[in-house]
């Protein structure tokens, strides 16, 4: 049996699959606000949960956040910064006594999922998206993760918003230094903060999409903006990688409208005939399942 732990910002889920696929445990716990090693220990105490629960020892994947160098083997680039200049991969492994275990960032582990027999399955090459408390992405081609040369293979969250506005240079800070990036413009709690700026009121971000539905003109003209600058992102990554499906995760992908808007926005900006976009806009099929699941596939059957 095979374990898959998803270490994100807010939560770290882990699932027991058989050999067979199938569903044998899940276990959800808050991510430790406080140190590195408090992180380390509360991944060990799921993995140690889940195989109480299932009566026997497994292999163990975990999707993080942020790459392994391989220059250093320290985890780099983690919005969980607490991560960064740390071994986690021999952490883990001598707090668990065991070397069965292995990592992968957290969005190709997404992607991966999807990609498999998900809103990808069949597709030759795949981009997944994560929108949540931070913004990555992986890219899957043929069923393999192109992890790259730095191991950044999809990070598209920190190149530059596309075709900035005189309103949005030099852009909001970002936690890796620099000013601008996607991930400063497009993740949660960025436009949650981009409303409370516009309206003095705070509302979660998939609230803000609700409260636009419904008739909120603020909340729609934030939306909006959102769905704009999302569509000018993701077209560059189709000019670069001309993708046949993009799947978005994390939090905000429960944004229905997004399937329908962005799609619409993007052709102002894909290199293409704009009636003959044949890239595809979808919700994930595993939900919030996809990262753990893919983790757990880091171990074949």
């Amino acid at each position: 049996m095979r374990i898959g732990i998803d270490l994100g910002g807010t939560k770290i889920e882990g699932i027991v699959l058989g050999d067979d696929g199938t569903e044998r445990a899940r276990l959800r716990v808050p991510t430790p606000r406080g140190s590195y090693e408090a992180t380390v220990e509360a991944v060990v105490g799921v993995v140690r949960e889940l195989e109480t629960r299932v009566g026997a020892r497994c292999r163990v994947g975990i999707g993080h956040p942020g790459a392994i160098s391989p220059a250093t083997g320290l985890v780099k680039n983690a919005n969980s910064t607490r991560l960064n200049g740390h071994p986690m991969d021999v952490d883990l492994k001598q707090a668990l006594g065991r070397d069965d275990v292995r990592l992968s960032n957290d969005a190709n582990c997404f992607a991966v999922s999807e990609a498999s027999d998900g809103a990808g399955a069949g597709a030759p090459v795949v981009f997944g998206v994560i929108l949540g408390t931070g913004v990555g992405g992986g890219i899957v081609i043929d069923g393999r993760p192109l992890v790259g040369a730095q191991a950044i293979g999809g990070e598209w969250g920190h190149n530059a918003l596309p075709l900035p506005r005189d309103d949005e240079r030099p852009g909001p800070q970002c936690y890796c230094g620099r000013k601008g990036c996607v991930e400063a413009w497009l993740s949660g709690p960025a436009l949650q903060s981009q409303y409370a700026e516009a309206t003095g009121r705070e509302l979660r971000a998939t609230d803000i999409a609700e409260a636009a539905a419904t008739g909120d003109a603020a909340a729609e003209e934030c939306f909006e903006r959102y769905c704009d600058r999302l569509a000018r992102a993701l077209a560059n990554v189709v000019n670069l990688l001309d993708p046949h499906v993009v799947v978005l995760g994390g939090g905000l992908s429960k944004m229905s409208r997004l399937y329908e808007r962005v799609p619409e926005l993007w052709k102002d900006y894909i290199f293409s005939e704009r009636d003959r976009i044949a890239t595809k806009l979808r919700p994930p099929r595993h939900g919030d399942s996809s990262g753990v699941r893919g983790a757990a596939w880091l171990w074949p059957a």
